[in-house]
């Protein structure tokens, strides 16, 4: 624990939800508030009464900072803390570790990895990508040199790349790594949330989910009767693509093509049938010993039914068995149900990014 007095700046950054007893950081997920994840409390000391202005030295009232493994919401626990609800100040969830600067770094190289489109350029200290026009992942430049959050962004080099290209100037910005850019003009995308988890075993106060994989043919609880299969295959078929998606909407061929163009690493298509019909599919890649998997798509009669959750554990399984030992996806700030399924999986907020297109 930590003495602070600061209680003005912290109550300054809070919110209240709706089933929530206690103001939470306006950076955290509502969902992502369950036992098992780690968290940062700040509340208000026994020494300080909840209705009082002030101290007994008439300054704010004294507030402790407390970082743990929030083992209970009602009652709130964090760790052997116990708090009272009146007595928050402000509750922020935490990554399952601390995340620095270079992690931000190397998950974002994974990343480009798994999305280098066709023609890739290292424009100083960002990785400019130029593929189908389609996706932002492989059609934006993003800030992966050990330098570029230290320096201006070199903005006339990176239109003049994508304007050779076609392509209007596009840039994702992750949080820290890309601070220089976050004040410029432009057209703004959604806030896109990164989410990992590690697969190499877990701490005593980590949430369980399994890291091996079901076997090929499961039983699903919701499916009764029906025979479910899984698979990740090497290569995508046209059945396969009918179902992969870019935020609700289908990619053009050259787009698709794109998705199964080799990569530096590991690539998988993986797919839950029932009883011989196409359920639900996901693209995975492993790349510097990341897995990431992208666009988790179930078709409209199998879905609330679990698949999405059954499919996501079988890729946790199959990357740890092919060498693996974190993994990571992207998911729109706004989908609350698909951050719930993921936090429920064990994955906690790694960092966020956003797109950027310039003017």
């Amino acid at each position: 624990m930590s003495k602070d007095t600061s209680f003005s700046a912290a109550h300054a950054g809070a919110r209240h939800v709706e089933g929530l007893r206690f103001p939470i950081s306006r950076r955290t997920d509502p969902v992502s508030i369950r036992p098992g994840t780690r968290v940062v409390v700040r509340y208000r000391t026994a020494d300080s009464a909840p209705k009082r202005a002030t101290n007994a030295s008439g300054g704010a009232p004294t507030v402790t900072d407390t970082i743990g493994v929030l083992r209970s919401v009602h009652p709130l626990q964090v760790g052997d803390v116990v708090i009272a609800d009146e007595d928050v100040v402000v509750l922020k969830t935490l990554s399952a570790k601390p995340v620095r600067n270079s992690d931000i770094r190397a998950l974002e190289t994974a990343k480009a990895a798994a999305f280098p489109g066709i023609d890739n350029q290292m424009i100083g200290g960002w990785l400019a990508r130029a593929g189908d026009g389609i996706t932002e992942r492989s059609n934006s430049a993003v800030p992966i040199g050990p330098n570029a959050g230290l320096q201006d962004v070199p903005l006339a080099q990176l239109e003049e790349f994508y304007r050779s290209h076609g392509l209007p100037c596009q840039l994702m910005i992750p949080d820290r790594i890309g601070r220089p850019a976050e004040h410029l003009p432009g057209e703004r995308g959604p806030e896109i949330v990164v989410m990992s988890k590690e697969l190499s075993g877990r701490s005593d106060d980590a949430p369980a989910s399994s890291l091996a994989p079901p076997p090929a043919h499961v039983q699903a609880p919701s499916l009764a009767g029906a025979r479910v299969e899984l698979a990740v295959d090497s290569a995508p078929d046209a059945n396969w693509f009918s179902m992969y998606k870019f935020r609700g909407q289908p990619l053009p061929t050259k787009a698709m093509d794109l998705l199964s163009h080799r990569i530096d690493g590991q690539l998988g298509f993986a797919r839950l049938t029932v009883d011989g019909q196409l359920a639900a599919i996901t693209r995975a890649t492993i790349t510097n010993g990341w897995l990431g998997y992208s666009a988790v798509a179930v078709a409209p009669n199998y879905r609330r039914r679990g698949l999405g959750t059954l499919l996501c554990q079988h890729l946790l399984g199959w990357g740890a068995d092919n060498g693996a030992d974190r993994a990571y996806l992207d998911v729109i700030d706004s989908n609350t149900a698909g951050k719930a399924l993921y936090h429920k999986l064990g994955f906690s907020e790694h960092h966020r990014s956003r797109s950027l297109r310039t003017h």
